[in-house]
């Protein structure tokens, strides 16, 4: 069995995290399933309020039994999140997109592990001089917010080599037991996967989305700030549609000049009620969505290439071990 030392410190079978997809479309149903099938699920509590927050860790709670963690974006912190996640005991907290330090010694004296996901070697540095738990380094190729603009397979030995022996998870393009062996040959302990995860019958994505990763290739991919409503200056990576497509064809013009831009393209359920969703919003669609996909963002990494079902979440764990231990006994003959 293919274990690491972070397996061993996280009480988990398998170097598999699930990413923290915000906007609650990982939420308990997909944390707990990948809890239970030996990885390391986390709940993507970033942008949803703090009462939301205590009752998704509860729900998943009741799923399972196992650790779990939940993830948060310090941009969009309102007050009350991380406090919630203490309180409720999570047993990682995860963090993104900005200066982690704040946060460190609080969570850490609770008793919960801190990570902090990076994009460059200067943000593991960082954070590991914040005293972080272990670093999370995402390539250019993942999908959803992208924080630097170097691809895995340079970034994760920098990173090792620059906070070496802090435990290193690699995030991005990862789909596949051989891209998480590859990840494990150049320095990870563990793997986070996002866009396999998000095309899960768990997760929370519409099925028409999760269809559109199905059938996406890597070069659908877009990485694009164009997505700015609820979150500005953010690049991110999508999977290209006509909300792109429109916007080249007029020049590409700034926020506020946009084709559509103010329309509401859908509606979808938050915190018990429908909310519209308006052109160029951060929200990407979930169950219940009601409206035109073709104008919502998409989140996707470079990995959609390799995501040919929607399958249970149990199934993906269980599929990529048994890639990677095969591929790794096919190395050794």
């Amino acid at each position: 069995m293919l274990t690491t030392r972070l397996c061993r410190d996280l009480a988990i079978e398998h170097p598999i995290l699930s990413a923290p997809l915000g906007g609650g479309m990982a939420g308990s149903e997909l944390a707990a399933a990948v809890s239970e099938a030996g990885g390391f699920g986390l709940l993507g509590m970033g942008g949803v309020p703090a009462p939301i927050i205590r009752e998704q860790i509860r729900d998943t709670r009741r799923l399972t039994s196992k650790p779990f963690g939940a993830g948060l974006l310090l941009p969009l912190l309102e007050g009350g999140e991380v406090d919630a996640c203490i309180e409720e005991r999570v047993s990682v907290l995860l963090f993104f997109w900005g200066d982690v330090a704040p946060h460190v010694e609080k969570v850490k004296r609770a008793g919960i592990r801190v990570f902090a996901q990076v994009g460059s070697v200067d943000e593991a540095k960082a954070a590991a001089a914040a005293g972080v738990d272990a670093i999370v380094a995402q390539g250019f190729e993942a999908g959803g917010h992208v924080r630097g603009t170097t691809s895995l397979m340079t970034l994760i030995p920098a990173v090792r080599q620059a906070v070496a022996p802090l435990p290193l998870i690699a995030a991005g393009g990862i789909a596949t037991g051989r891209g998480m062996l590859a990840a494990l040959g150049l320095g990870a302990e563990a793997v986070s996967m996002g866009t396999r995860f998000v095309a899960s019958e768990e997760s929370r994505a519409a099925l028409e989305y999760k269809q559109r990763i199905v059938r996406a290739r890597a070069e659908d991919t877009v990485h694009t700030m164009l997505f700015d409503i609820g979150w500005p200056d953010a690049a991110h990576r999508v999977i290209r549609n006509k909300a792109i497509d429109e916007w080249e064809a007029a020049g590409c013009p700034p926020s506020g000049q946009r084709p559509g831009e103010g329309t509401i393209v859908g509606r979808m359920p938050f915190d018990g009620q429908m909310n519209d969703v308006p052109r160029y919003f951060v929200g990407s669609p979930l169950n219940g969505f009601e409206g035109d996909v073709d104008y919502t963002v998409l989140y996707a990494g470079e990995s959609c290439g390799l995501v040919n079902d929607i399958k249970p979440a149990a199934a993906i764990v269980r599929d990529v071990v048994a890639e990677a231990e095969a591929a790794l006994r096919e190395l050794g003959r």
